[in-house]
């Protein structure tokens, strides 16, 4: 702790101001990155999570595709284009989980 005095010199008390200000900082800044560090591990195990499920479903499109009939796939094909043209343009085939359409592709997995 500083003591002002009529003895101290005005730049002491500056360069002590000065510290508690960078200590404080420093303090911040810790915090900070703890916090920060673990916003990113949950952030992780998100991503991980979603990339499993990505993976169980492009399983899934794969398996149902196989099911279908050349018919089946051009039809629901044609029928994806038609409710979301962007998507039939985007994806080529049949991207995505299949939803209350699909139910003459297959059975259900």
């Amino acid at each position: 702790m500083v003591c002002l005095s009529p003895y101290s010199s005005p730049g002491a008390s500056v360069v002590a101001i000065d510290n508690k200000i960078e200590q404080a900082m420093d303090l911040v800044k810790s915090h900070l990155m703890y916090a920060v560090r673990e916003e990113v591990e949950v952030l992780k195990e998100q991503i991980k999570e979603l990339i499993e499920r990505n993976s169980q479903l492009e399983q899934e499109n794969n398996l149902l595709k196989n099911l279908a009939s050349p018919e089946q796939l051009a039809q629901f094909e044609a029928q994806v284009q038609s409710t979301s043209p962007t998507l039939g343009a985007q994806t080529g085939t049949l991207g995505g989980p299949p939803t209350s359409h699909t139910q003459g592709l297959g059975p259900p997995v």
